[in-house]
């Protein structure tokens, strides 16, 4: 096993066995629902959003390790952040979990420590998984209220 997939499932079971910002934000003014058929994942973000900043973000749901990890990296990520720079992140998260575009190594070296995030490519039955709380995420910055899915 590589030093990077090690790290990979150390920061993994680290997130799911203490996720950040597993709480609810009773004055969150964004909130969606997201939820994965598939697998049974579920979250729910909740934003404090502000002058186009992300104040406060958190998550509640249940679901599998790398659903619950990527929801605590994303939300200490996130916070603090504008709108803006929110999108921003998703969409490069968004790229390299999928593989459908090359990111850029400079993109990638923003990412910091999300980019621990791209050992999910290596099983493509997680990447819904890895994936859910940012579509959820987004839908909450859009003020969606259809539930956010991974299909």
């Amino acid at each position: 096993m590589s030093e990077l997939d090690e790290l990979y499932q150390e920061v993994i079971l680290d997130h799911n066995k203490s996720p950040r910002n597993f709480r609810e934000i009773v004055d969150a003014n964004r909130r969606s629902e997201g939820y994965n058929p598939l697998c049974g994942d579920h979250v729910t973000v909740f934003v404090n959003l502000a002058d186009g900043m992300i104040r406060d973000i958190s998550f509640k749901g249940s679901g599998c390790a790398i659903s619950k990890a990527s929801a605590s990296m994303m939300t200490t990520e996130l916070k603090g952040k504008s709108e803006a720079e929110a999108e921003r992140v998703f969409d490069t998260v968004h790229k390299m979990l999928t593989g459908e575009m090359a990111v850029e190594e400079s993109d990638l070296e923003r990412l910091g420590k999300l980019k621990i995030l791209s050992g999910v490519c290596k099983f493509p039955a997680r990447v819904k998984c890895a994936s859910l709380a940012w579509h959820t995420m987004n839908a909450a910055l859009k003020g969606s209220d259809k539930v956010a899915s991974t299909e």
